[in-house]
């Protein structure tokens, strides 16, 4: 019904959620244009409760804080929520409160970053399509006549499912204008991929890859462009001292791309690049890295490629399906569907070759035949006079999960021919081992329930490893990572969760919540216990990210530092320092400082978390134990998503109905390494 005309200082009474309130007609009105003024003025209509009261459904608490400000223009923010609290008032259209809570928030963000923030590369040019004339190429994904700076801006709320930030430095898009339809899948604006060597980093994007390289004097420069590419990059490889047969003195840059079963691989030297070739695995890649000079591509189905810059050769090896690998100075393991581990030595391929075949040998069998799908090697640093007596060497130490839960571990000798001798085996989960990370202090393991982690001390005596104190774990977290439902298969390589860092160094996982998110949680890989929460500084949507460590200034003779690159939907990269948040943490913790609450804190809080799953839709699998995959780089995606299928929840309109595949009767409590 509509209100009825009444004098200003009538008395209105209001029922907000159920609790009463009683304030002047005048109170209320002295903002024009608000919710109240059409309200009381019946330009909207209302429903009144059984005691006359006007009923307005929404949250009481924030209401008396809203009425308060109506009241005397002030505003006591004491324990108040800035964010929630504006979003009341904008739908009750009080723009003065607005603007005011507004810039309380702004006050925490700044287009600047934080101490942490070291950069930001506006996104590259867009490569002309090769079915238009250069004419045509009007436009590029971002150039300088496009950027238009806004310092005041503010991007709207990413808690609003409908709406996206506007970038602070924000390019102008029209479909006409680029040459890429913006409505293809994936978008072709986002970055999908980030990788680094070096101080190179690589960034692909759905339709072309570039890469930078920094200096001491100009900072990063764009060095590479690939030409415009038909099928989308699913995996991306970079190595920026590779040794050609022609060149020994000089190293060279090496991209390599994949999409499908096919891979094509640029040299790049002195600011020119050229294309190597272009090579086929038969089958579609997984996974694309280096091994030195060595560029391997593996897939789940069992195929191994190499392609060797001396021989300038591309060599395909048929081996058991893969479930996981790890690589450990020139060596490459295979952890495979049989139970067993291959390794393959790339420092003597292609010498060591019989038949035209790769040598692939078996290094160990898992007692229970179940399939290795995570698998860790360390290379322990060359010593002498290590026990037995007389040999010196690398020792190498390996630890592996299995589908069943089962982790083991056991060590050898490098180039004695000795086989692994088993020291351990832990029956620690109850669902399939997704990720196993053995370092020179910790041993950490995954599962596939919501990223289940699991981690030790590990001690070394006389060749032997063994966790610290006994089988007690030394934490247990669980590190929420969720996935979208019909995800680019670029998604995986580019959102790893970790763990990242030196082997002889803390390490870390970086834990992106929602696919749709601007923030990122660093936790320590050892404890989870939060290091930082990284927050896109121009509020647009983390796409992708890498931890890189490059190398500190030759002049300085400082050390290398740690960064992470977060690529963004908007094209652009931000750089931030990690080797900071790591001192940081790291003296807090020495002098005691670490509170109860810091140790509470980890990965994102129940209020957190509640309102970053506020802008999808949650929907789990039907088993039991659902979980999320995590985008693993050492793990072959497919063939993992196989056996954590059943375990997984996605983001998602509707629940899934499609059947459960290979691996969704889970797996027993077991856990085996080896070392």
């Amino acid at each position: 019904m509509n209100i009825p005309f009444s004098l200003p200082g009538e008395i209105i009474k209001l029922n907000v959620g159920g609790t009463r309130f009683s304030t002047s007609k005048q109170t209320l009105t002295w903002i024009h244009d608000s919710f109240f003024s059409s309200l009381l003025s019946g330009r909207i209509s209302s429903v009144k409760d059984e005691t006359g009261a006007i009923f307005i459904d929404r949250d009481p608490a924030a209401f008396g804080h809203i009425l308060n400000y109506l009241r005397t223009k002030e505003l006591n923010l004491h324990g108040v929520d800035v964010e929630s609290l504006r979003h009341e008032a904008e739908f009750y259209g009080i723009g003065p409160l607005v603007k005011k809570l507004a810039l309380c928030e702004d006050l925490e963000r700044s287009s600047c970053g934080t101490v942490l923030f070291q950069g930001y590369l506006a996104p590259p040019a867009f490569p002309a399509r090769p079915d238009r004339p250069a004419a045509d190429h009007r436009y590029s994904i971002s150039s300088e006549a496009e950027l238009r700076p806004k310092p005041m801006s503010r991007g709207p709320s990413l808690n609003n499912k409908e709406q996206r930030p506007v970038s602070a430095v924000e390019p102008r898009h029209l479909k006409s204008d680029l040459d890429i339809p913006l409505d293809m899948y994936p978008d072709p604006r986002k970055v999908l991929i980030a990788t680094g060597h070096h101080n190179w980093i690589a960034l692909a994007y759905a339709h072309f890859i570039c890469c930078y390289r920094i200096k001491e004097s100009t900072g990063w420069q764009l060095v590479f462009t690939s030409p415009y590419l038909e099928r989308t990059v699913e995996r991306l490889a970079l190595n920026s001292r590779v040794v050609m047969v022609n060149q020994p003195d000089n190293k060279e840059k090496m991209i390599a791309i994949s999409y499908g079963s096919q891979i094509r691989l640029w040299s790049c030297h002195d600011e020119k690049s050229s294309e190597v070739g272009t090579f086929d695995l038969g089958v579609r890649v997984d996974s694309l890295f280096f091994i030195g000079s060595q560029l391997v591509a593996t897939s789940h189905t069992g195929k191994v490629g190499v392609w060797h810059a001396v021989t300038q050769h591309w060599w395909t090896q048929d081996v058991q399906p893969i479930a996981s690998f790890d690589t450990a100075g020139s060596f490459l393991l295979l952890g495979c569907t049989n139970g067993s581990i291959y390794y393959i030595d790339m420092q003597k391929f292609p010498l060591r070759m019989k038949d035209n075949d790769l040598l692939v040998t078996e290094l160990y069998h898992d007692p229970a035949n179940d399939s290795v799908t995570a698998l860790s090697v360390y290379l322990t640093p060359k010593t002498t006079n290590i026990w037995p007596a007389g040999l010196s060497g690398n020792w190498i130490e390996i630890a592996y999960g299995t589908s069943s839960g089962r982790y083991e571990s056991s060590s050898s000798i490098r180039d004695r021919g000795q086989g692994p001798q088993l020291f351990q085996t832990f029956s620690v989960h109850r669902n399939p081992i997704t990720k196993v990370m053995l370092s020179e202090k910790h041993l950490v393991s995954v599962c596939s329930e919501y990223n289940h982690v699991r981690t030790w001390g590990v001690t070394r005596f006389r060749g032997m490893i063994s966790t610290q104190p006994g089988s007690t774990p030394l934490a247990s977290f669980k590190v929420l990572s969720l996935e979208d439902t019909d995800a680019h298969v670029s998604y995986a390589a580019g959102n790893d969760i970790g763990p990242f860092g030196e082997r002889d160094d803390q390490q870390v996982f970086v834990q992106k919540v929602v696919p749709e998110t601007d923030q990122l949680y660093i936790r320590l890989s050892s404890t989870g216990q939060r290091v930082h929460v990284i927050r896109s500084v121009d509020g647009s949507v983390i796409t992708c990210f890498c931890v890189h460590e490059c190398e500190g200034s030759s002049r300085m003779g400082s050390p290398p530092r740690r960064y992470l690159f977060t690529g963004h939907a908007n094209g652009a990269i931000q750089m931030w320092d990690l080797t900071t948040a790591m001192d940081q943490i790291t003296k807090k913790n020495k002098e005691g400082k670490f509170t109860d609450a810091d140790a509470a804190a980890g990965g994102p809080s129940e209020r957190e978390l509640i309102k970053l799953l506020g802008q999808c839709d949650v929907t789990a699998s039907r088993c039991t134990t659902p979980s999320m995959s995590p985008a693993s780089s050492q793990m072959l995606p497919l063939r993992i998503n196989q056996l954590r299928a059943s375990s997984s929840t996605h983001l998602t309109n509707q629940s899934s109905t499609e059947s459960l595949p290979l691996g969704a009767e889970g797996g027993q409590e077991e856990f085996e390494g080896f070392l």
